[in-house]
């Protein structure tokens, strides 16, 4: 009987010698009858791990990584919008209720929007709205004067007809 050695990585038997006395390899996948002998198992086979390029592997978490970061540096955009723009709608609400609450005028209201501060808000708003009340077409006298300048004239008249 002739020897056939085994291979160390692949555990396979040689299927026999070339001319020069290197053992001939069986190839991995090819037929299943081909280059086996009774003594191996499909369990030897299954044993067998591929190799690993890890530099590849590397390069694909590496770009996983950066998409990833990417993703939340968007998503952290997208929330300091919101945020931003919930503050600006807050703060525009809160003009409109002191505009309201000392009944201004739409110019007056409209100073209102240049001020961030409520109780700076609030103190301008009262001060438009007093300012307003003192600009009212009120007259405090009005009818309390006696004397019209219709009755001067008839007195006038009535001294020239000797009346």
């Amino acid at each position: 009987m002739i020897y056939l050695p085994t291979h160390p990585y692949t555990g396979l038997t040689a299927i026999g010698f070339r001319r020069n006395g290197d053992p001939i390899w069986p190839i991995k996948g090819g037929s299943e009858d081909a280059g086996q002998s009774d003594d191996t198992s499909q369990d030897d086979l299954g044993d067998e791990k591929p190799e690993i390029d890890w530099k590849a592997k590397s390069r694909e978490w590496e770009r996983k990584a950066k998409a990833n970061k990417i993703e939340a540096e968007k998503a952290a955009e997208r929330l300091a919008k919101a945020e931003q723009a919930a503050k600006e709608a807050e703060a525009r609400a809160l003009r409109r209720e002191v505009a309201l609450e000392h009944k201004l005028s739409k110019d007056d209201a409209a100073l209102l929007d240049a001020i961030t501060d409520e109780d700076a808000m609030r103190a301008l708003a009262a001060r438009l709205a007093a300012g307003a009340e003192k600009k009212s077409n009120y007259v405090p006298r009005e009818g309390a004067n006696t004397k019209t300048a219709a009755s001067d004239d008839a007195a006038f008249v009535r001294a020239l007809l000797g009346g």
